[in-house]
């Protein structure tokens, strides 16, 4: 049994008081948010899906994964009218009403889903992207670690996976909400954030920008400054 794991796995709330890094277990040394991408369905799907004109339509994982395609924050700023990523996250939390009153940015919001092009989702909130797991379980199991440790803090549901059989679907299937999970040497970890378009991603290499880059994907790399609510 891996007592440092389970201590990772006991470790679980970051709060928007203190830089993330400073939050960080102590054996990790870097930190990267990762950005869920956007979902991109074949054209006509939604219709073709919805039974009743008022029906709410999201992609599946399974869906997603299958026929759809991610799509880019920076290709959906091209766009949409927004110059930043932080304008982005700002105007999907709003969209959400996933911010304060005081910290709503409608401008921002209606501007992004004036845009949004047909059968174009948001990213998946509260739970990890299933695009990006292919290269995340492919990272924790980079250094030889066989297995990976989860837990759901919402419903303290725990246990261990065989990197090599794990599929992204496998991890999807695990909770529907906040997860956390690290390979069983330790080197890297990743959690789902609640009311978040994100994933947190941190490892025990103090530069983490060179492991993102191998991940195609996007991210804010956290330094000294960056908080949780980066966006602000």
């Amino acid at each position: 049994m891996l007592k440092g794991g389970e201590y990772l796995l006991d470790y679980i709330w970051f709060n928007d008081q203190s830089p993330v890094l400073k939050q960080l277990p102590s054996n990790f040394k870097s930190a990267a948010i990762l950005l869920h991408p956007f979902v991109q369905m074949p054209l006509g799907w939604e219709e073709s899906m919805r039974k009743t004109p008022c029906e709410h339509i999201y992609p599946s994982n399974n869906d997603a994964l299958t026929i759809g395609k991610p799509v880019s924050w920076r290709e959906i700023m091209s766009y949409s009218g927004l110059d930043s990523y932080n304008a982005l996250a700002l105007a999907l939390l709003t969209s959400i009403y996933a911010l304060k009153k005081e910290y709503k940015e409608v401008d921002l919001s209606n501007k992004l889903n004036s845009n949004l092009k047909s059968d174009l989702y948001f990213p998946t909130d509260d739970s990890t992207s299933v695009f990006l797991l292919h290269s995340l379980l492919k990272v924790l199991g980079s250094r030889g670690a066989s297995k990976l440790y989860y837990l759901d803090p919402i419903l303290e549901n725990r246990g261990i996976l065989n990197i090599n059989d794990a599929t992204p679907l496998d991890i999807c299937n695990l909770c529907d909400k906040e997860l956390i999970v690290t390979d069983e040497n330790m080197d890297f970890a990743f959690m789902s954030l609640y009311e978040s378009f994100t994933t947190l991603f941190f490892t025990k290499d103090k530069n983490i920008e060179q492991i993102v880059q191998t991940m195609n994907g996007e991210a804010v790399i956290c330094d000294q400054k960056t908080f949780i609510n980066w966006y602000f």
